[in-house]
């Protein structure tokens, strides 16, 4: 996020069924940007999809890029709270997945509980201690043009899952792969490196 411009998010259109949905990297899938990944969906309509890659670490702590902003305050640990690599798409601007509803400036409602926020306010209130209760931030997102993210999910190169709190805010990032999947009851230890087209 910059000082001087917020990114707008979106305008929401109907969701979609995978709207709030994980994708999950398939073992076979060699893209760099998305080996082994876990993104959230936030949006998808005819236009395409936007996510947020959930499970990467930037080379930033939120300390950093709240003095980057030149916002002061915060609890140590909420400073030293890692931000994601949220995907290639806008890498210099920040997005916020959280709960505690819309009481920010420029936020879409993903889910019942569950918000992405743009604007700079939300940070501001992280840094005063008026945040929401859960809330991990993201440098850049992930975007798919209209029909791309059906294509590749034909083509095998992800699974989905339905997102839960307990994933995105709490586990460490380097067990997200493995339990998303596990929620639809895929091991990957026991996937081969190759998805089979029928």
């Amino acid at each position: 996020m910059s000082a001087d411009s917020a990114p707008s998010v979106p305008t929401p259109h109907a969701a979609t069924p995978l709207a709030n949905q994980l994708l999950i990297a398939l073992p076979s899938l060699q893209d760099g940007n998305f080996a082994r990944s876990v993104a959230l969906i936030c949006q998808h309509d005819d236009d395409g999809a936007m996510g947020i890659v959930v499970n990467r670490a930037s080379e930033y702590t939120l300390g950093e890029v709240l003095g980057q902003m030149g916002v002061d305050g915060g609890a140590p640990e909420m400073r030293g709270q890692v931000v994601l690599a949220g995907g290639p798409v806008h890498p210099e601007r920040g997005f916020v997945l959280h709960d505690g509803g819309l009481r920010w400036d420029s936020t879409l409602q993903i889910a019942e509980s569950l918000f992405l926020t743009t604007s700079r306010d939300i940070l501001e209130s992280m840094a005063q201690g008026d945040g929401p209760p859960q809330a991990i931030v993201a440098l850049g997102c992930a975007g798919w043009g209209a029909g791309q993210l059906e294509q590749e999910l034909t083509e095998n190169d992800w699974l989905t899952a339905p997102a839960d709190a307990e994933l995105l805010f709490s586990l460490p990032l380097d067990h997200r792969w493995e339990a998303a999947a596990g929620r639809i009851g895929v091991d990957f230890a026991h996937l081969a490196d190759y998805a089979g087209h029928a």
